[in-house]
């Protein structure tokens, strides 16, 4: 059992690379910021051993037949697309007012609108992909906001800058757990909309495919979305233009059924993005293994 102190010390340890990263580039504009620590993030995923066995541990399972070397350049692809998203995150506040890098689509978004026009509320289901901040920041282009459900990151440091970020992008921001599932439970009934990330490992959950391969999977927002008669609306936020710019896509929502059935569709959704964009999936988050 690590005392205090020494958590204290190791936390701090291990935000120094990123701080020193965003330190560093204050001073240059907000694109070449993002394109710096993207660039230190692609360099770390290639060089740095502990991160690129992660990652191609990973990435094996579902690309067993590319060539390590490829998987390699994917990880460092994969490291560049995540580092820009990092410091959007970061500056969340500034990245929400920038609307001409977002574009959107999809018969989604009107579901939204008729379901907030009706008083109700309604779920988006997204994942590490792309920057899945863009998602909302449409959202409240289209005069609405939408709250989050996170997870905070056990280092301090990183989770007082994470949640600063997302908070500007759209209140409530609810932590994983009872008391966060109770203030959830009470924004969605008084109509307010929640954005979920659903391709974390969920110990509780249930196995369903993903990516062709069993993951276990959180049903909480079918749940929700069935028991308040909500739309479940899958969204993404993929980069394109070099990575400068966002299409957002909010698909038709999943229609209702049992809680198993729609969380396949939400994955097999996931899953045909990522396929289509495997570097802008978030490799890094152990969905089938170990914590």
């Amino acid at each position: 059992m690590l005392s205090t102190s020494l958590k204290s010390v190791l936390h701090h340890a291990r935000y120094f690379p990123l701080w020193s990263a965003l330190t560093i580039n204050r001073w240059r504009a907000f694109d070449l910021q993002s394109r710096a620590l993207g660039t230190a993030c692609g360099t770390v995923m290639r060089w740095f051993p502990p991160a690129r066995n992660r990652f191609d541990r990973e990435a094996r399972r579902v690309f067993s037949d590319m060539k390590r070397s490829e998987r390699a350049k994917l990880g460092q692809r994969m490291g560049r697309q995540m580092g820009r998203t990092l410091f959007e995150i970061y500056h969340d506040a500034e990245f929400q007012t920038q609307h001409h890098k977002f574009r959107s689509s999809g018969p989604g978004l009107d579901a939204l609108k008729a379901a907030n026009a009706a008083g109700k509320g309604a779920i988006i289901v997204s994942g590490h992909f792309g920057q899945w901040e863009a998602v909302r920041a449409v959202i409240r282009m289209h005069g609405l906001e939408s709250g989050a459900v996170y997870r905070p990151h056990k280092n301090r440091h990183y989770a007082r800058r994470i949640l600063a970020g997302i908070e500007a992008g759209g209140r409530p921001i609810l932590a994983t757990g009872r008391v966060g599932t109770g203030g959830l439970v009470r924004h969605l009934r008084d109509g307010g909309i929640i954005s979920i990330l659903l391709d974390e490992k969920y110990a509780e959950g249930v196995r369903i495919p993903f990516l062709g391969i069993d993951a276990l999977t959180s049903l909480a927002a079918a749940q929700l979305a069935l028991k308040y008669d909500l739309p479940m609306i899958p969204a993404y936020g993929t980069r394109v233009d070099d990575g400068n710019a966002f299409q957002v896509d909010f698909e038709a929502p999943i229609p209702h059924s049992d809680s198993i059935t729609m969380t396949r569709a939400f994955n097999d959704s996931l899953s045909a993005r990522i396929m289509a964009n495997p570097e802008q999936w978030y490799w890094m988050l152990r969905r089938w293994g170990v914590e």
